[in-house]
């Protein structure tokens, strides 16, 4: 059980790649920006959050609830959204 947590919690960190327009909000003001602002983002999310806790909420949603028939409410991941906002907050159209 450790180690599919271990393999999870690798699998988890920093993989997330947000689908960004390029020509949403405000364009070419913001794209030529892109890639400096989504590193910028994931370092911010990732100071943020807690890599254990993560990982946790990835078992308990994919492991845990299935097996006691998804009763347990489904806990809510916070980098995904963090780094969503950040980009949001910084002129990107986020569309996932």
């Amino acid at each position: 059980m450790l180690k599919k947590l271990l393999i999870m919690l690798m699998l988890t960190s920093c993989s997330y790649q947000p689908i960004i327009d390029s020509r949403g909000n405000k364009g070419d003001e913001v794209a030529y920006r892109m890639t400096d602002d989504l590193l910028s983002c994931k370092e911010i999310a990732k100071q943020n959050t807690n890599d254990v806790l993560e990982g946790f909420k990835v078992v308990h949603n994919w492991y845990v609830r299935p097996s006691l028939l998804f009763l347990p409410d489904k806990m809510e991941y916070n980098y995904k959204p963090m780094v969503d906002k950040c980009m949001t907050l910084r002129g990107h159209a986020v569309l996932s």
